[in-house]
C-alpha cells in the first residue's frame, strides 16, 4: 500500500513533522548527542555528530570488554503501560479483520503500540516488571515482534501510516541523560520494521539510524550483543536493508524522492555506522551468523574508490567520512582495485625517481631501470632468486620482469608466472625442509627447526608480496591463521623491537593445521576423570629436530608444574600459542618482513585475513560454465563443432583435470578475484595437423586448439597436453 500515493504521503509526514517542530521551538542545545529534533523533510539538516572511528589510530574495540568508564549508570526505568495482548490474540484479530474487512482492532493495536518507546516496550517486553539490563538477554519477545511485522505489510494503508506516525512521534520525543535499556529495546525493535525497505519511508529511517549511530559506545555494546540473538534470516534482512539504503542514496532511481544530497550528507555515515554494529555482532559468533561477504556493497565498486582511499589517508584522524573507515562494506574486488592502483602509483613514483637520478647524473636512461629485472638459472633457481631480490631490494616495487638465463623468451607475463610456479614448488618441497606438509589438513606450515639464516623465509614473504603487487595468483596452501598473523600488525611498526606476526590463536586455528593433535587437546579439555593422575603431564612439550628430541617449557619451571583439571585450559592455550607463535617466531617474522617489504601500504588495513588469502592464491572455486560464457574466440565461432566438442569434454572433466587445464592455459589453477571473466581466456584456431597437441600461451591466457575431427580425439589430445606441460618451449 505504501507504493501508492508516495508523494501525498511525503506531504502528510512533512506537515506533521513541521507542526511538531513548531511546538518545540526554543528548546536549545541541538548539539546534544541525546537530543534530536527532526526538521521538515524538505529542509533536512546535514550536520551529523562525528560517529566514525579512524581505524589507523584506534584498534578495533573488543565488544566483550569495555572500559569501566564506558559502562554508564543505568537510569531508572519508567513504569510501562499495562498491555495484555498476546501473540494468539493478535493473530486472531488479524484473521477476523481479513474475513470481515473491519480493521479497527488491528489499527488500534498498531497505532497504540508504536506511539512511543514506552508503548513499544509495553507490547514487546517479555516481562514488564523485569529490568533486563544485561547483554545476554534483551528482554524482547522476538516471536511477537516477528508476527506483528510479518502481518504489517498486508494491512490497509492507513494502518501502515499510523505505525510510521508513531515512529516519528517516538523519535521526536526529548531525551535527557543517558538512554534507558527500554530505549535501546525500542531502537532494536524499530530497526526490524519491514516498512523501511520502501524508499518512501527513507526519511524516517534515516533519522532512526542517525539516533542509533549517535548513541554512546556503552549503548552500542548492548545493541551489538542483542543483535547476535536475531535469527539468521531476519539478521540478513536487516543487513540487506541497510545496504540497499546506502546504495539508493548513492545512486537513486528517482532522485526527486529524496532531499538533496547536500542537505542529508549524514544519511550514509549514519547507516554505515549502524551496519558496523551488525558486523560486530556477526564477528562475535563462531561460526558467524552470515558470511562476511554478505556485508559487501557492490554499489561501491562504481564510485571513485581512490578518492575514498586518499580521503581516508589524508583526513583519517578528522571527522570526514570515508567508506575506508568501514572496510567490511567494501568488496574484495573493490579492495583489489585500491591495492592495484596504490601499487601502480608507487611503481610509477619509484620508476620516475630512478629516471630523475639517472638524468641528474647525466647518464643515459635505460628502459630496464623502470623494471625489477630478475635473471635466474633454472639449475640454481632459489639461490639466484634470493640473490637477485636481496641485491635489488630498492626496486621491489617496480614492475617485475623475469629472464631465464640461456633461454630465448620475452616476458609478457608468462615467464613471470612460471618463475613463481617453479620457485614455490621447489621451496615447498618436503626435502627442502622449510615447510612441513600436513596431509590431514592439506596445508603447509612453517618448520620449527632452528637455523642460522632465515633469509629464505623472507624470500617466500617477498614472493607473496610480489604476487599481490603484480596480480599473480600463487599455488600456496597456507592455513587461514597464517594470513591472520601476516596482518599482525597490518603496518610494519617503526620500532624494530616490536614483535610481529604474533596473533591471538585458538584451538580452532590448530584444528586447521594439525587436526589430530587439536582433537587430542580438545579431548583433554572435556575429560571427566582426574587429569593429573591419568595423563601425568606437565607444562612441558617435546619436539624432534633433526633426530634429536628437545624439550620446551610452556611457562617458567613448566617441567615441574603438573597439568590438572583446574589449569588444563591454560595448558592448552599455551601449547597452541607455542606451536603457532613462539616456536616459529624467527621463521615467521622473516616471512612477515619479506611480505611487507613489497606490500607496505595502508591499503592492507582494509583487508581481512581471508581476503589476503584470496588476493595471494585466488579462489579455488572453479566455475567452468562461467569460463565458457566469458571465453573469446579467434578463428573459431562458439557454435563450431570443435568448440562444442571442447566444452562437452571440459564440463565433463573431473575437478583435478579442470584445474590442470586452467593451469596449462593460464599458469595457475585458481580463479582471480574478479572471477573467470577476469582471466580473459581465449581459444584460437591452430592451423596445424590434428596429430599435434594443443598449445598454450600462458602470458595471454590463450589456448591454441587444432580442429580435431571428433570428441574422442580432442579429449585424448587435450588430456595428454594438460598432463605433460612445463617450461618455456621444449627441452
Amino acid at each position: 500500500g505504501l507504493e501508492r500515493g508516495a508523494k501525498n504521503q511525503f506531504s502528510t509526514f512533512g506537515n506533521f513533522i513541521t507542526t511538531l517542530n513548531q511546538k518545540k521551538e526554543g528548546i536549545g542545545n541541538r548539539n546534544s548527542p541525546t537530543r534530536l529534533v527532526i526538521p521538515n523533510i524538505s529542509n533536512v539538516k546535514s550536520d551529523l555528530p562525528p560517529i566514525c572511528l579512524d581505524v589507523r589510530q584506534k584498534q578495533r574495540i573488543s565488544i566483550d570488554t569495555l572500559p569501566q568508564e564506558l559502562k554508564a549508570p543505568v537510569p531508572p526505568e519508567p513504569s510501562l503501560p499495562a498491555r495484555t495482548k498476546t501473540v494468539k490474540d493478535f493473530q486472531d484479530d488479524v484473521e477476523k479483520a481479513k474475513s470481515s474487512g473491519d480493521w479497527k482492532a488491528v489499527h488500534y493495536f498498531y497505532s497504540t503500540t508504536f506511539d512511543s518507546f514506552l508503548d513499544i516496550n509495553a507490547a514487546f517486553k517479555k516481562d514488564t516488571n523485569s529490568p533486563f539490563n544485561t547483554i545476554e538477554d534483551s528482554g524482547i519477545d522476538a516471536k511477537f515482534v516477528n508476527v506483528v511485522y510479518d502481518a504489517l505489510l498486508n494491512t490497509p494503508q492507513d494502518v501502515q501510516k499510523s505505525v510510521l506516525k508513531g515512529v516519528i512521534n517516538g523519535l521526536l520525543q526529548e531525551w535527557k541523560g543517558p538512554r534507558t535499556k527500554d530505549d535501546l529495546r525500542a531502537y532494536c525493535i524499530l530497526l526490524q520494521n519491514p516498512q523501511f525497505s520502501n524508499t518512501s519511508t527513507y526519511v524516517i529511517y534515516a533519522h532512526l539510524l542517525r539516533q542509533i549511530a549517535a548513541l554512546t559506545e556503552a549503548d552500542h555494546h548492548f545493541l551489538v550483543h542483542w543483535s547476535k540473538k536475531i535469527s539468521q534470516r531476519r539478521f540478513k534482512q536487516l543487513v540487506d536493508r541497510l545496504l540497499q539504503f546506502i546504495s539508493l542514496r548513492l545512486f537513486p532511481a528517482k532522485p526527486e524522492e529524496f532531499p538533496p544530497m547536500v542537505k542529508c550528507a549524514w544519511w550514509i555515515p549514519s547507516a554505515t555506522k549502524v551496519l558496523s554494529l551488525f558486523n560486530a555482532a556477526n564477528s562475535l559468533i563462531s561460526p558467524p551468523i552470515i558470511s562476511y561477504t554478505d556485508f559487501y556493497n557492490s554499489t561501491l565498486d562504481h564510485i571513485d574508490l581512490m578518492e575514498e582511499y586518499h580521503n581516508w589517508q589524508c583526513y583519517g584522524n578528522s571527522h570526514r567520512f570515508s567508506f575506508c573507515q568501514y572496510p567490511f562494506i567494501i568488496s574484495i574486488a573493490a579492495k583489489k582495485v585500491i591495492i592495484q592502483r596504490d601499487s601502480e602509483q608507487q611503481m610509477i613514483s619509484i620508476a620516475r625517481q630512478s629516471l630523475v637520478d639517472k638524468v641528474s647524473r647525466r647518464q643515459k636512461p635505460d628502459m630496464n631501470m623502470l623494471f625489477l629485472n630478475v635473471k635466474v638459472r633454472r639449475t640454481h633457481l632459489v639461490s639466484d632468486s634470493l640473490d637477485e631480490l636481496a641485491r635489488k631490494r630498492a626496486d621491489l616495487k617496480k614492475k617485475l620482469k623475469v629472464t631465464f638465463v640461456g633461454e630465448a623468451g620475452l616476458d609478457m607475463g608468462g615467464l613471470t608466472k612460471e618463475w613463481f610456479l617453479l620457485l614455490i614448488r621447489q621451496i615447498f618441497h618436503p626435502d627442502y625442509g622449510m615447510f612441513t606438509y600436513h596431509k590431514d589438513s592439506h596445508c603447509h606450515w612453517f618448520s620449527s627447526f632452528k637455523c642460522d639464516n632465515y633469509s629464505e623465509f623472507r624470500l617466500v614473504g617477498a614472493l607473496m608480496g610480489l604476487a599481490v603487487y603484480n596480480s599473480i595468483t600463487l599455488d600456496i596452501r597456507f592455513p587461514p591463521c597464517c594470513y591472520k598473523k601476516l596482518l599482525s600488525p597490518p603496518v610494519v611498526p617503526c620500532n624494530h623491537n616490536t614483535l610481529v606476526g604474533i596473533s591471538d590463536v585458538t584451538l580452532d586455528d590448530l584444528f586447521q593445521i594439525m587436526p589430530e593433535l587439536a582433537h587430542g587437546l580438545s579431548e583433554l579439555l572435556s575429560y571427566e576423570g582426574n587429569v593429573e593422575e591419568d595423563f601425568y603431564s606437565t607444562f612441558q612439550v617435546f619436539q624432534e629436530e633433526f633426530g634429536v628430541i628437545k624439550s620446551y617449557n610452556l611457562k617458567p619451571n613448566g617441567d615441574k608444574i603438573p597439568v590438572t583439571n583446574q589449569n588444563r585450559k591454560e595448558y592448552v592455550q599455551l601449547y597452541v600459542d607455542f606451536l603457532l607463535n613462539k616456536s616459529i617466531y624467527k621463521q615467521f617474522s622473516a616471512f612477515y618482513y619479506g611480505f611487507h617489504s613489497v606490500c607496505a601500504s595502508y591499503a592492507l588495513l582494509l583487508l581481512r585475513p581471508e581476503e589476503v588469502e584470496i588476493l595471494v592464491c585466488g579462489s579455488p572455486e572453479l566455475d567452468m560454465s562461467a569460463l565458457q560464457r566469458s571465453t573469446q574466440y579467434e578463428g573459431y565461432q562458439k557454435t563450431d563443432l570443435t568448440i562444442r566438442y571442447f566444452w562437452d569434454v571440459v564440463l565433463g572433466f573431473s575437478l583435478d583435470l579442470q584445474k590442470k587445464l586452467l593451469h596449462f592455459a593460464t599458469g595457475s589453477d585458481r580463479v582471480p578475484v574478479g572471477g573467470m571473466a577476469d582471466l580473459n581466456f581465449k581459444i584460437s584456431k591452430s592451423e596445424t595437423s590434428t596429430n599435434w597437441l594443443p598449445v598454450a600461451h600462458t602470458c595471454f591466457n590463450q589456448l591454441c586448439l587444432p580442429p580435431y575431427k571428433n570428441k574422442k580425439e580432442l579429449k585424448q589430445k587435450l588430456i595428454i597436453g594438460i598432463s605433460n606441460a612445463e617450461g618455456f618451449g621444449l627441452e
